[in-house]
């Protein structure tokens, strides 16, 4: 058969025995309910049209990564219940206070790395496959007295440091841009994807925040498919943080490039404005993103 031929006949199949698209996997951050228990935000999550979850650990305890094993079943147990994936953490190093990973002092980066190390055992033991998003700003920036490219050096030894036990539990760790009104240390995708190569660890990827993207100069559609080979996750959000829908971000055509390359990993909303409640943010930023 020849191409032409095959092309043909391929087009005379009907459309329901064709191919369909990939589904959109959607997710949400748990501290849009933050003030709920555990459980009752999972069902939030769930009955505002999400079928994964973002832990910000801190939502948790105020030590995270000391959580015992039957907490951190009763955390699976309250996901599963209510048909919710866990996706990842996100948010995390917020607890206990004082961590920091680019600190000029030796000890503080080195109990922040080891911190940061428990909670990749914490992420694995909560779901198959975890995400962590290293956003972390207060937590990464370059503190004054601190040169910015010394905090970079510092940021990729330490995840270079980290990477084996990722790589050993199954954890990917997504370096996440941020806007430079929120941090010094990695701006851009080129940035956050120079420092992966530089490691060259199977564990660290990038994400893409649609609220971070302050400092690229890329058409986003352009930049998603220069770099869409280590793009693992997608946050949803409008640039000054509100919910998608509730501005005039451009969503559009991210979620089309991301369809047409057959993104296969979740969009998920990260708000940090919660009015008038969660539960009504939620609501209306998955109402906004699927008619998309």
């Amino acid at each position: 058969m020849t191409r032409r031929s095959f092309a043909a006949a391929f087009s005379a199949v009907p459309m329901a025995l064709q191919a369909e698209p990939r589904k959109s996997k959607w997710s949400i951050c748990s501290e849009t309910f933050a003030g709920k228990p555990f459980e009752e935000a999972c069902a939030s999550a769930r009955t505002t049209g999400y079928s994964g979850l973002e832990i910000d650990p801190s939502n948790l305890s105020e030590d995270p990564a000391g959580l015992s094993a039957s907490e951190r079943a009763a955390v699976r147990r309250a996901m599963a219940k209510q048909g919710l994936a866990f996706v990842g953490l996100h948010s995390f190093l917020k607890a206990p206070n004082g961590l920091h990973l680019t600190s000029g002092g030796a000890a503080l980066r080195e109990r922040s790395w080891q911190y940061f190390e428990r909670l990749i055992h914490l992420a694995a033991d909560l779901g198959n496959r975890p995400l962590m998003i290293l956003g972390s700003s207060k937590q990464r920036h370059a503190l004054e007295g601190t040169l910015v490219p010394l905090a970079v050096d510092r940021l990729r030894e330490g995840l270079a440091r980290v990477s084996p036990a990722a790589e050993k539990r199954g954890v990917t760790i997504l370096l996440e841009p941020l806007a430079p009104h929120l941090c010094n240390v990695v701006n851009t995708l080129d940035e956050a994807v120079a420092i992966r190569n530089a490691i060259g660890s199977a564990a660290i990827r990038t994400m893409l925040d649609t609220h971070n993207t302050a400092a690229e100069t890329m058409p986003l559609p352009q930049l998603i498919e220069k770099h869409f080979s280590q793009i693992r996750h997608v946050h949803l959000n409008e640039m000054d943080g509100k919910y998608p829908g509730s501005g005039d971000f451009a969503f559009a055509p991210v979620l089309n490039k991301l369809r047409n390359l057959n993104y296969a990993g979740w969009l998920s909303v990260e708000v940090f404005d919660f009015h008038p409640d969660g539960e009504t943010v939620a609501r209306k930023a998955a109402d906004y993103l699927k008619k998309l």
